[in-house]
């Protein structure tokens, strides 16, 4: 076995690799960018070296800055993690060349899979089933519109070498195969450094289904059962669950045995995914093969006890698999949020600055489910895991340079219900502040109707939120008990505050029982009855809930128990009251007396700045290309600029016909949120 393996990646992945190579006792060996230079895996790693600038253009997939730093360290073998140099054959090559291990798959299975052009190829002569399309290269925009026509809109434009949805654009008419050929292009070869394109049917109302196989090198294969992966947005997973709630075994079986062969087929050796689209039907059609560790790696580990950085390093040393296909079993359900530094409000664009708190939920491990992920007999009823592979702590920066996923939260139960449960009460104790990020849109999610019964496309949230998500409105019944709770908590405020001011000995005489609490638009008026275990919060319509908690004023976590449920909120303290945010809500809840309620009602309501004239950044990102001048007159849809963020290109369009008066910054300019880029007349 390896005594010391360099990790070429950074951020969660690399913590993921560490982790895993310390409990085999390996030592670990870490590279890092001016920008990573106190990150989180640097500081885990036995060593850690400096490989570069900031951009990953001129630090981690420079082969050979990558390769000094091997030779530096002395590492026997290289994990790639994701990203980066993962699939990138000529890096296999310089390892192979150097006599290091590549945790990884041989060079000949990275060339044939990920090369989509290829790998469709390979996959039809395997008798994979795939999906119509072209082929060939094509040269240019004309040339796209022209084959696009040919297969029939939609179409998908794609990178033949790309993957986590860089270098993929959905075209549904002539005017978009144009755009998204270029922007396509542009983003393949900033972060491939391959800016081949090739275009597919696009099939609507698909789901997302991907199959892990895991084969040695020494002819053994097995696949590690499914992952739904259809909650998608521009074209990036956002939430992975195990096993998918619309497969059933035959398919399973189906898609697991083709999946195989098609790694037989390539000489594969080590964890690789196999990607399907699944129509209505549960006819399955080939995507891609991604010969590396997928991001959501963890819900396999989670239902099957297979930790898969092991198996891939073991795979690497020459080892064989100890694990044949009837050993495999799926056991219980998980599911994995992506919790992304992206502003769900602005249309999921991403958000940089400094994390000022960084408080994840406590892992958990279910009985016998270790943190390993490792099963020491069956799952226990009732119980739940949650995990969070992780790349970032309290005060550390969230930076431009890299993809904006910072941490993968991950929950495992006996049933998918229970599993669903485990992670709406995680999300909700997931405390991020400092950035924009998803926690509410993921815990919209959870709470979907259509989510909760299992019925989600790869459309589903162009489908269930197209005008963006603008947050959640919560159902009745929660608001009362939010209100319950706030109301408890008001009371406990208003002890502590008569304390502080020492005005009598028995300080709770200066605290009412009569309040209102008003919130997303409701008010209820409510009289606590309290005693030495918490409260009574009785409504007007005469219903009560029983509130205790052991929250003290200041903390910004509450946990409460309301009418015997459990109840977790996030606390702020504003005029008033409190923000509470909850169930993917954020809420301004205001508890008065019923005079301060009856004032309140009178005044009149702030209204926001009209910005109508006005184009402004969306994210941090640097102008790429600017497509109109001053004194031009744009039409509604129109192109205005290109925006360039986390290596994702944003085209901002008009919202509306108008002339531009000014435009205030050009292609190179380093712009921040809400910068103005143009004004209109």
């Amino acid at each position: 076995m390896f005594k010391k393996i360099l990790i070429a990646n950074r951020g969660e992945i690399a913590c993921r690799v560490i982790k895993t190579a310390r409990r085999m006792g390996i030592a670990t060996v870490a590279v890092y960018s001016d920008a990573d230079r106190d990150a989180l895996h640097v500081q885990m790693a036995d060593e850690a070296l400096h490989i570069g600038p900031s951009p990953a253009s001129e630090s981690y997939i420079v082969i050979d800055k990558v390769m000094a730093a091997i030779r530096e360290s002395g590492a026997e073998a290289v994990h790639p993690g994701y990203g980066f140099l993962s699939e990138n054959p000529r890096f296999a090559e310089a390892l192979e060349a150097a006599g290091v291990a590549f945790v990884g798959p041989p060079r000949g299975a990275i060339e044939a899979m990920g090369d989509k052009i290829t790998s469709k190829k390979i996959a039809a002569e395997a008798g994979v089933s795939t999906v119509p399309g072209y082929m060939g290269l094509i040269a240019d925009a004309e040339e796209a519109v022209n084959i696009s026509n040919e297969i029939g809109y939609p179409v998908m434009i794609k990178a033949s070498a790309g993957g986590g949805g860089k270098g993929m654009r959905i075209a549904w008419n002539d005017e978009e195969a144009r755009e998204g050929f270029q922007s396509s292009k542009n983003e393949a070869a900033s972060s491939f450094g391959d800016d081949r394109i090739f275009i597919e049917k696009f099939v609507t109302q698909p789901r997302h289904i991907e199959i892990q196989v895991l084969c040695d090198s020494h002819g053994n294969g097995i696949y590690l059962g499914e992952r739904e992966c259809s909650i998608q947005r521009r074209n990036q997973k956002v939430i992975e669950e195990a096993p998918s709630p619309f497969l059933d075994e035959a398919t399973r079986r189906a898609m697991g045995e083709q999946a195989v062969a098609l790694a037989h087929a390539v000489g594969y050796a080590s964890a690789g995914t196999v990607e399907f689209i699944v129509d209505g039907d549960r006819n399955f059609y080939f995507l891609e093969m991604n010969t590396r560790l997928q991001v959501e790696h963890p819900v396999t580990e989670l239902i099957t006890g297979v930790d898969l950085v092991e198996q891939m390093i073991r795979v690497a040393a020459g080892e064989k698999l100890s694990i044949r296909q009837d050993d495999v079993k799926l056991t219980g359900w998980a599911m994995e949020s992506r919790l992304y530094a992206e502003d769900p409000y602005r249309g999921f664009l991403p958000s940089i600055g400094r994390l000022t708190r960084y408080r994840p939920p406590a892992e958990v491990a279910a009985g016998p489910l270790l943190q390993t992920g490792k099963w020491q007999g069956e799952a226990p009823a009732g119980e739940t895991a949650v995990r969070n592979d992780t790349g970032v702590y309290e005060g550390g920066e969230i930076s431009m340079y890299y993809d904006p996923m910072i941490a993968k939260l991950c929950t495992w139960g006996p049933d998918r219900a229970q599993a669903i449960e485990a992670m709406r009460v995680a999300l909700d104790t997931f405390e991020v502040e400092g950035i924009g990020h998803n926690l509410p849109f993921l815990s919209a999610v959870m709470d979907h109707p259509k989510f909760v019964a299992g019925e989600m496309t790869t459309a589903f949230i162009a489908e269930e939120f197209p005008d963006g998500f603008e947050g959640v409105t919560l159902p009745e019944e929660m608001l009362r008990r939010i209100a319950a709770a706030a109301a408890a908590m008001h009371r406990v405020a208003e002890i502590r505050r008569t304390r502080i001011s020492g005005r009598m000995d028995n300080h709770e005489r200066h605290v009412g029982e009569d309040w209102v609490v008003s919130l997303q638009g409701a008010q209820y008026p409510v009289r606590i009855a309290a005693d030495h275990d918490g409260s009574t919060v009785r409504f007007e319509d005469g219903t009560a809930m029983r509130v205790t908690s052991d929250w003290t004023p200041g903390d910004q976590l509450a946990r409460l128990m309301v009418d015997d449920r459990p109840l977790v909120l996030k606390v702020g303290k504003i005029s008033g009251g409190f923000r509470i945010r909850c169930r993917g809500a954020d809420l301004k809840v205001h508890v008065r007396t019923p005079r301060q309620a009856e004032l309140a009602a009178l005044m009149p309501e702030k209204l926001p700045p009209d910005t109508s004239k006005l184009l402004l950044c969306p994210m941090p990102g640097l102008i790429v290309k600017v497509n109109v001048e001053e004194g031009q007159e744009v039409q509604e849809g129109q192109a205005l600029c290109t925006v360039e963020a986390m290596k994702m290109e944003n085209i901002l369009r008009a919202e509306r016909k108008g002339v531009v008066a000014r435009i205030n910054a050009g292609p190179g300019d380093s712009l921040a949120v809400d910068d103005v880029i143009m004004e209109f007349e």
